[in-house]
Protein backbone atom coordinates (compact mmCIF):
# COMPACT_ATOMS: atom_id res chain seq x y z
CA UNK A 1 0.00 0.00 0.00
CA UNK A 2 1.30 3.47 -0.89
CA UNK A 3 2.47 5.62 2.01
CA UNK A 4 0.25 8.72 1.87
CA UNK A 5 1.86 10.82 4.59
CA UNK A 6 3.02 14.31 3.63
CA UNK A 7 6.62 13.55 4.58
CA UNK A 8 6.77 10.46 2.36
CA UNK A 9 5.04 12.05 -0.64
CA UNK A 10 7.07 15.27 -0.48
CA UNK A 11 10.27 13.22 -0.46
CA UNK A 12 9.04 11.24 -3.47
CA UNK A 13 8.08 14.45 -5.26
CA UNK A 14 11.52 15.95 -4.67
CA UNK A 15 13.13 12.79 -6.11
CA UNK A 16 10.88 13.24 -9.15
CA UNK A 17 12.04 16.89 -9.43
CA UNK A 18 15.65 15.74 -9.31
CA UNK A 19 15.00 13.26 -12.11
CA UNK A 20 13.61 16.16 -14.18
CA UNK A 21 16.86 18.07 -13.50
CA UNK A 22 15.06 21.12 -12.15
CA UNK A 23 17.12 24.03 -10.90
CA UNK A 24 18.15 23.89 -7.22
CA UNK A 25 16.42 27.24 -6.67
CA UNK A 26 13.16 25.86 -8.10
CA UNK A 27 13.41 22.72 -5.98
CA UNK A 28 14.07 24.76 -2.83
CA UNK A 29 10.99 26.85 -3.57
CA UNK A 30 8.86 23.71 -3.98
CA UNK A 31 10.18 22.01 -0.85
CA UNK A 32 9.85 25.05 1.40
CA UNK A 33 6.26 25.74 0.27
CA UNK A 34 5.25 22.10 0.68
CA UNK A 35 6.86 21.64 4.10
CA UNK A 36 5.18 24.80 5.36
CA UNK A 37 1.81 23.63 4.11
CA UNK A 38 2.31 20.14 5.56
CA UNK A 39 3.06 21.55 9.02
CA UNK A 40 0.03 23.84 8.88
CA UNK A 41 -2.22 20.91 7.89
CA UNK A 42 -0.95 18.84 10.80
CA UNK A 43 -1.19 21.61 13.42
CA UNK A 44 -4.32 23.45 12.28
CA UNK A 45 -6.42 20.74 10.60
CA UNK A 46 -4.91 17.53 12.07
CA UNK A 47 -4.28 16.21 8.55
CA UNK A 48 -1.25 13.99 8.02
CA UNK A 49 -2.11 12.31 4.70
CA UNK A 50 -2.15 14.03 1.31
CA UNK A 51 -5.38 12.33 0.19
CA UNK A 52 -7.27 13.90 3.10
CA UNK A 53 -6.67 17.48 1.94
CA UNK A 54 -9.79 19.21 0.62
CA UNK A 55 -10.18 22.37 -1.42
CA UNK A 56 -11.53 24.11 1.69
CA UNK A 57 -8.29 23.31 3.55
CA UNK A 58 -6.27 24.96 0.78
CA UNK A 59 -8.40 28.09 0.89
CA UNK A 60 -8.24 28.30 4.69
CA UNK A 61 -4.45 27.96 4.52
CA UNK A 62 -4.10 30.80 2.01
CA UNK A 63 -6.41 33.01 4.07
CA UNK A 64 -4.48 32.16 7.24
CA UNK A 65 -1.14 33.08 5.64
CA UNK A 66 -2.59 36.43 4.54
CA UNK A 67 -3.98 37.21 7.99
CA UNK A 68 -0.88 36.15 9.92
CA UNK A 69 1.55 38.10 7.75
CA UNK A 70 5.22 37.59 6.93
CA UNK A 71 7.49 35.21 8.85
CA UNK A 72 4.74 33.74 11.03
CA UNK A 73 4.83 30.18 9.66
CA UNK A 74 7.97 28.03 9.82
CA UNK A 75 8.84 24.49 8.81
CA UNK A 76 10.21 23.78 12.29
CA UNK A 77 10.58 25.49 15.68
CA UNK A 78 14.37 25.30 15.29
CA UNK A 79 14.15 27.25 12.02
CA UNK A 80 12.01 29.89 13.74
CA UNK A 81 14.49 30.29 16.60
CA UNK A 82 17.40 30.60 14.16
CA UNK A 83 15.76 33.28 12.00
CA UNK A 84 14.40 35.40 14.92
CA UNK A 85 11.41 36.71 12.90
CA UNK A 86 10.37 39.18 15.62
CA UNK A 87 13.50 41.20 14.88
CA UNK A 88 12.59 41.74 11.24
CA UNK A 89 11.26 45.16 10.29
CA UNK A 90 8.59 43.59 8.08
CA UNK A 91 7.49 40.97 10.63
CA UNK A 92 3.72 40.37 10.31
CA UNK A 93 3.42 42.76 7.38
CA UNK A 94 0.98 41.74 4.64
CA UNK A 95 2.09 38.94 2.35
CA UNK A 96 1.97 40.17 -1.26
CA UNK A 97 -0.37 38.60 -3.85
CA UNK A 98 2.75 37.63 -5.80
CA UNK A 99 4.05 35.56 -2.87
CA UNK A 100 0.64 33.93 -2.36
CA UNK A 101 0.56 33.09 -6.07
CA UNK A 102 3.94 31.39 -5.72
CA UNK A 103 2.49 29.22 -2.95
CA UNK A 104 -0.53 28.41 -5.12
CA UNK A 105 1.70 27.56 -8.08
CA UNK A 106 3.92 25.26 -6.01
CA UNK A 107 0.98 23.50 -4.36
CA UNK A 108 -0.68 23.05 -7.75
CA UNK A 109 2.43 21.39 -9.21
CA UNK A 110 2.60 19.02 -6.23
CA UNK A 111 -1.07 18.03 -6.22
CA UNK A 112 -1.14 17.70 -10.00
CA UNK A 113 1.79 15.27 -9.68
CA UNK A 114 -0.10 13.32 -7.01
CA UNK A 115 -3.18 13.27 -9.24
CA UNK A 116 -1.21 12.01 -12.23
CA UNK A 117 0.32 9.34 -9.98
CA UNK A 118 -3.21 8.10 -9.09
CA UNK A 119 -2.70 8.94 -5.42
CA UNK A 120 -5.76 11.21 -5.16
CA UNK A 121 -9.44 10.58 -5.70
CA UNK A 122 -9.97 14.30 -6.23
CA UNK A 123 -7.41 17.04 -6.82
CA UNK A 124 -8.04 19.80 -4.20
CA UNK A 125 -6.14 22.36 -6.29
CA UNK A 126 -8.27 21.90 -9.41
CA UNK A 127 -10.49 24.94 -8.79
CA UNK A 128 -8.01 27.12 -6.88
CA UNK A 129 -7.07 30.11 -9.02
CA UNK A 130 -4.26 32.59 -8.57
CA UNK A 131 -4.96 35.94 -6.93
CA UNK A 132 -5.25 39.08 -9.00
CA UNK A 133 -1.91 40.82 -8.81
CA UNK A 134 -1.53 44.44 -9.86
CA UNK A 135 1.24 44.70 -12.43
CA UNK A 136 4.29 46.64 -11.28
CA UNK A 137 6.55 48.36 -13.82
CA UNK A 138 9.94 46.71 -14.20
CA UNK A 139 12.92 48.14 -12.37
CA UNK A 140 14.73 50.72 -14.44
CA UNK A 141 18.04 52.54 -14.07
CA UNK A 142 18.32 55.95 -15.73
CA UNK A 143 21.15 56.84 -18.12
CA UNK A 144 22.58 59.22 -15.54
CA UNK A 145 22.55 56.61 -12.75
CA UNK A 146 24.05 53.92 -14.98
CA UNK A 147 26.91 56.22 -16.04
CA UNK A 148 27.51 57.19 -12.42
CA UNK A 149 27.62 53.53 -11.41
CA UNK A 150 30.14 52.34 -13.98
CA UNK A 151 32.38 55.40 -13.83
CA UNK A 152 32.63 55.36 -10.02
CA UNK A 153 33.86 51.79 -9.62
CA UNK A 154 37.55 51.49 -8.73
CA UNK A 155 38.98 49.07 -11.30
CA UNK A 156 42.29 48.81 -9.44
CA UNK A 157 40.49 46.40 -7.09
CA UNK A 158 39.91 42.87 -8.43
CA UNK A 159 36.30 42.60 -7.24
CA UNK A 160 35.26 46.01 -8.52
CA UNK A 161 36.93 45.52 -11.91
CA UNK A 162 35.16 42.16 -12.20
CA UNK A 163 31.81 43.63 -11.16
CA UNK A 164 32.28 46.56 -13.56
CA UNK A 165 32.75 44.13 -16.47
CA UNK A 166 29.75 42.06 -15.34
CA UNK A 167 27.50 45.11 -15.07
CA UNK A 168 28.45 46.30 -18.56
CA UNK A 169 27.96 42.81 -20.03
CA UNK A 170 24.59 42.29 -18.33
CA UNK A 171 23.42 45.70 -19.53
CA UNK A 172 24.50 45.01 -23.12
CA UNK A 173 23.32 41.38 -23.50
CA UNK A 174 20.21 40.92 -21.33
CA UNK A 175 21.67 37.82 -19.68
CA UNK A 176 20.46 36.69 -16.28
CA UNK A 177 22.96 37.21 -13.46
CA UNK A 178 23.29 33.46 -12.90
CA UNK A 179 24.06 32.86 -16.59
CA UNK A 180 26.70 35.58 -16.58
CA UNK A 181 28.38 34.46 -13.34
CA UNK A 182 29.06 30.95 -14.69
CA UNK A 183 30.47 31.92 -18.09
CA UNK A 184 33.56 30.08 -19.28
CA UNK A 185 36.31 31.61 -21.41
CA UNK A 186 35.38 29.09 -24.12
CA UNK A 187 31.84 30.52 -24.23
CA UNK A 188 33.12 33.88 -25.50
CA UNK A 189 33.57 34.82 -29.14
CA UNK A 190 35.24 38.21 -28.81
CA UNK A 191 35.80 38.61 -32.54
CA UNK A 192 32.22 37.67 -33.43
CA UNK A 193 30.80 39.75 -30.56
CA UNK A 194 28.65 36.92 -29.22
CA UNK A 195 28.40 34.52 -26.28
CA UNK A 196 27.21 30.92 -26.34
CA UNK A 197 25.06 30.10 -23.31
CA UNK A 198 25.10 26.39 -22.53
CA UNK A 199 21.77 24.65 -21.87
CA UNK A 200 22.87 23.46 -18.43
CA UNK A 201 23.28 27.10 -17.36
CA UNK A 202 20.12 28.64 -18.83
CA UNK A 203 16.75 28.85 -17.10
CA UNK A 204 14.91 27.26 -20.02
CA UNK A 205 17.44 24.40 -20.41
CA UNK A 206 18.11 25.40 -24.01
CA UNK A 207 21.27 26.65 -25.68
CA UNK A 208 21.10 30.23 -26.85
CA UNK A 209 23.33 33.01 -28.14
CA UNK A 210 23.53 36.62 -26.93
CA UNK A 211 25.43 39.47 -28.53
CA UNK A 212 27.47 42.46 -27.41
CA UNK A 213 28.90 45.65 -28.90
CA UNK A 214 32.51 46.60 -29.75
CA UNK A 215 32.48 48.85 -26.66
CA UNK A 216 31.74 45.85 -24.48
CA UNK A 217 34.40 43.82 -26.30
CA UNK A 218 37.02 46.34 -25.16
CA UNK A 219 35.75 46.13 -21.57
CA UNK A 220 35.94 42.33 -21.66
CA UNK A 221 39.45 42.25 -23.13
CA UNK A 222 40.78 44.61 -20.48
CA UNK A 223 39.12 42.60 -17.73
CA UNK A 224 40.45 39.27 -19.00
CA UNK A 225 43.98 40.66 -19.19
CA UNK A 226 43.64 41.96 -15.62
CA UNK A 227 42.16 38.67 -14.33
CA UNK A 228 44.87 36.53 -15.95
CA UNK A 229 47.58 38.44 -14.07
CA UNK A 230 46.23 37.15 -10.75
CA UNK A 231 44.30 33.94 -11.41
CA UNK A 232 44.38 30.87 -13.63
CA UNK A 233 40.77 29.84 -14.07
CA UNK A 234 38.41 28.85 -16.85
CA UNK A 235 35.69 31.15 -15.50
CA UNK A 236 35.25 34.65 -16.92
CA UNK A 237 34.07 36.15 -13.61
CA UNK A 238 35.76 34.26 -10.77
CA UNK A 239 36.06 34.79 -7.05
CA UNK A 240 39.49 36.14 -6.14
CA UNK A 241 39.65 33.63 -3.29
CA UNK A 242 39.69 30.33 -5.19
CA UNK A 243 38.90 30.98 -8.87
CA UNK A 244 35.40 29.51 -8.67
CA UNK A 245 32.54 31.42 -10.32
CA UNK A 246 31.44 34.49 -8.39
CA UNK A 247 28.38 33.76 -6.26
CA UNK A 248 25.18 35.44 -7.43
CA UNK A 249 24.37 36.49 -3.86
CA UNK A 250 27.83 38.03 -3.53
CA UNK A 251 27.41 40.05 -6.72
CA UNK A 252 23.93 41.17 -5.63
CA UNK A 253 25.29 42.37 -2.28
CA UNK A 254 28.11 44.26 -4.00
CA UNK A 255 25.64 45.86 -6.41
CA UNK A 256 23.47 47.19 -3.57
CA UNK A 257 26.55 48.45 -1.76
CA UNK A 258 27.70 50.33 -4.88
CA UNK A 259 24.33 52.05 -5.26
CA UNK A 260 24.45 53.24 -1.66
CA UNK A 261 28.10 54.28 -1.85
CA UNK A 262 27.64 56.35 -4.99
CA UNK A 263 24.39 57.97 -3.85
CA UNK A 264 22.25 56.39 -6.57
CA UNK A 265 18.64 56.85 -5.48
CA UNK A 266 16.96 54.09 -7.48
CA UNK A 267 16.26 51.05 -5.32
CA UNK A 268 17.00 48.36 -7.87
CA UNK A 269 18.50 44.88 -8.02
CA UNK A 270 21.01 43.53 -10.58
CA UNK A 271 18.06 42.05 -12.48
CA UNK A 272 17.18 45.62 -13.46
CA UNK A 273 20.09 45.44 -15.94
CA UNK A 274 18.18 42.76 -17.86
CA UNK A 275 15.04 44.90 -17.67
CA UNK A 276 17.02 47.90 -18.92
CA UNK A 277 18.32 45.87 -21.85
CA UNK A 278 14.81 44.75 -22.85
CA UNK A 279 13.19 48.16 -22.56
CA UNK A 280 15.98 49.96 -24.39
CA UNK A 281 15.92 47.38 -27.22
CA UNK A 282 12.18 47.96 -27.64
CA UNK A 283 12.66 51.72 -27.55
CA UNK A 284 15.38 51.46 -30.20
CA UNK A 285 13.10 49.55 -32.56
CA UNK A 286 13.97 45.87 -31.99
CA UNK A 287 11.06 43.59 -32.87
CA UNK A 288 9.51 41.52 -30.08
CA UNK A 289 10.42 38.17 -31.69
CA UNK A 290 14.14 38.97 -31.80
CA UNK A 291 14.06 40.27 -28.23
CA UNK A 292 12.26 37.16 -27.03
CA UNK A 293 14.90 34.88 -28.59
CA UNK A 294 17.78 36.84 -27.08
CA UNK A 295 16.18 36.88 -23.62
CA UNK A 296 15.57 33.13 -23.78
CA UNK A 297 11.82 33.29 -23.17
CA UNK A 298 9.67 30.28 -23.99
CA UNK A 299 7.36 32.40 -26.17
CA UNK A 300 6.79 35.92 -27.44
CA UNK A 301 3.78 36.12 -25.11
CA UNK A 302 6.06 35.84 -22.08
CA UNK A 303 8.15 38.74 -23.40
CA UNK A 304 5.07 40.88 -24.08
CA UNK A 305 3.68 40.31 -20.59
CA UNK A 306 7.03 41.02 -18.96
CA UNK A 307 8.28 44.03 -20.86
CA UNK A 308 5.49 45.91 -22.62
CA UNK A 309 4.96 48.29 -19.70
CA UNK A 310 6.25 51.37 -21.49
CA UNK A 311 5.06 54.76 -20.24
CA UNK A 312 3.42 57.56 -22.25
CA UNK A 313 6.77 59.35 -22.18
CA UNK A 314 8.46 56.25 -23.63
CA UNK A 315 5.93 56.06 -26.45
CA UNK A 316 6.36 59.77 -27.15
CA UNK A 317 10.12 59.38 -27.46
CA UNK A 318 9.72 56.28 -29.63
CA UNK A 319 7.21 58.05 -31.86
CA UNK A 320 9.66 60.82 -32.76
CA UNK A 321 11.77 58.41 -34.81
CA UNK A 322 8.69 57.35 -36.82
CA UNK A 323 6.91 60.68 -37.27
CA UNK A 324 5.71 61.03 -40.91
CA UNK A 325 6.23 64.79 -40.87
CA UNK A 326 9.73 64.46 -39.43
CA UNK A 327 10.65 62.18 -42.36
CA UNK A 328 9.52 64.60 -45.07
Amino acid sequence: MTNLTFEWQIDEFMIYCQSKQLRPKTMQSYEQALRLFARWCEEERHIEAVDKVKEADIRHYLKDVQQRGKYTVYVSDKKKQTNCPERRRDFRQAVSPGTINNYIRNLKVFFNWLDESFVLQKNPMKNVKQFKNKHKPKEFLSDESFRKLITSLDKSYFSEHRDFAMIVLLFDTGMRVGECSRLLISDLDLYGHKIFLREEETKGRKDRVVYFSPKTERVLRRWLQYKDRYLETEYVFPSRRDGSPVAVTGFESNFTRYLNRFGIKEKVSPHCLRNNFAKRCLMNGMDIFTLSKILGHSSVTVTEEAYLDLTDEDFCMRYQSFSPMAKI
